[in-house]
C-alpha cells in the first residue's frame, strides 16, 4: 500500500496550503498557569488539575515575569489561569503587581472556589483591582453542570455568580467585566455563540436574577483527562476526525497562539495552554523565562500538532471563545 496516499494531511500541511504561516506575530497576550491545585477535578479538564496537586509557580518565577513584562510595551494583557489560580499562595501579590503594570489583568475562575476557606475576601479584591473575571460554566442547567463538575457545583457557582453582580460585575457602567464560559458536555462542536449567550442570559436572569456581559464557547480538546475518557468510551478518534473534518480556513488564520504566549507553572514557555498541558515547548532551546531577557526574544515559530485542529474546527476557539 502507498504509505503517501494513507498518510493524513497534517495541521501543518493545511495551513500551508491556504497560505497560512506557521509564524507568530507580536505576542499581546501572556498567559500565566501559575497551579495545577484545584478545588474541582472536572472530566474536560487538559491541564489534570485537581485538590491534590502540588505545583504551583516559584516566587522568584513570578518576580522574572513581572520583570519582562516590565521591559515589554506590546503585551497589553496577562492571562491567570490554573487550576484555581487563586489558591495560589502568591495570587494577590501578582496581582498587586500586575495592576501597577500597564496592563488589562484577566482571573479564569471556576467560581466555586470563592467559597473555599480563605477565599472570603478574593471577590472584593479583584474588584478593587478591576480584574476581568472569565468564569466557566458548562451549561445554564444543575443536572448537566453537577454531572460535569460534581454535586453542588452548579449552586455554588449562582451564589458566587450572584455575590460578583452584587460588587458590579457583570453590570452596564460598572467597569468591571464578567464573561461566562461554555464548554460542550459531549464529543461534539460547541453551538452558536451568539445563540447560546441569549438563551444563557435569558435563563440565568429569569431564574436566578443573574447578569454577566458575553458567552465564551470553547471547544474540548481531546488530551489528557478528557481524551482518556473519550478513550474509555470507544469515541476518542470518531472524535478527533470530527475535529478534523470541521477545519476552517477562515478560523485556521486567527487562532490565539499567532499573538499568544503561555507560561506554565515552572517558567517553560508555550504557543499555548494546550502545548504546556502536551509538555510541547515553544520550538527553541530558549524555552524558559531564564532563558530571555525580552519577551519580544521569544521564537516566533510555532509548534503544530494534531490537537490544534480543536482550534480550527466549526467557528474556531480560543481562550476569548469562537474566533469567526
Amino acid at each position: 500500500m502507498n504509505m503517501a496516499m494513507t498518510r493524513k494531511e497534517t495541521f501543518s500541511d493545511k495551513l500551508k496550503q491556504h497560505g497560512i504561516g506557521a509564524y507568530r506575530n507580536t505576542i499581546e497576550i501572556l498567559q500565566l498557569n501559575i497551579t495545577k491545585k484545584c478545588n474541582q477535578s472536572c472530566i474536560h479538564c487538559h491541564v489534570n488539575a485537581g485538590p491534590s496537586k502540588t505545583e504551583e509557580m516559584s516566587i522568584a518565577a513570578i518576580n522574572r515575569i513581572l520583570d519582562l513584562l516590565a521591559r515589554n510595551q506590546s503585551i497589553k494583557t496577562v492571562d491567570i489561569t490554573g487550576g484555581a489560580p487563586e489558591l495560589h499562595p502568591n495570587f494577590r501579590y501578582l496581582i498587586s503587581k500586575l495592576r501597577e503594570l500597564d496592563v488589562s489583568i484577566i482571573d479564569r475562575c471556576n467560581l466555586t472556589v470563592l467559597l473555599e476557606k480563605g477565599q472570603e475576601g478574593t471577590a472584593v479584591f479583584l474588584a478593587e483591582n478591576k480584574v476581568a473575571i472569565v468564569a466557566s460554566l458548562p451549561c445554564y442547567t444543575e443536572e448537566n453542570v453537577n454531572l460535569q463538575r460534581g454535586n453542588e457545583a452548579y449552586r455554588k457557582s449562582m451564589k458566587v455568580l450572584k455575590h460578583l453582580n452584587d460588587l458590579g460585575y457583570g453590570k452596564e457602567g460598572s467597569g468591571l467585566t464578567l464573561h461566562l464560559v461554555y464548554n460542550p458536555l459531549g464529543d461534539y462542536l460547541p453551538g452558536e455563540q451568539r445563540q447560546l449567550e441569549a438563551d444563557y442570559k435569558k435563563v440565568l436572569k429569569s431564574e436566578h436574577g443573574i447578569e454577566f456581559n458575553h458567552l465564551y464557547t470553547i471547544t474540548n480538546m481531546p488530551i489528557n483527562r478528557y481524551a482518556d475518557q473519550l478513550k474509555r468510551e470507544g469515541k476518542l478518534e470518531g472524535y478527533r476526525n470530527l475535529l478534523r473534518s470541521s477545519y476552517n480556513e477562515k478560523a485556521a488564520g486567527k487562532i490565539m497562539c499567532k499573538k499568544q504566549v503561555s507560561i506554565g507553572w515552572d517558567g517553560m514557555m508555550y504557543d499555548c495552554d494546550f502545548n504546556q498541558a502536551l509538555h510541547i515547548p515553544i520550538l527553541s532551546e530558549r524555552n524558559t523565562i531564564w532563558d530571555i531577557d525580552d519577551f519580544d526574544e521569544i521564537s516566533k515559530v510555532i509548534a503544530y500538532d494534531t490537537h490544534c485542529f480543536g482550534c480550527t474546527a466549526g467557528s474556531g476557539s480560543s481562550c476569548q471563545g469562537k474566533l469567526v
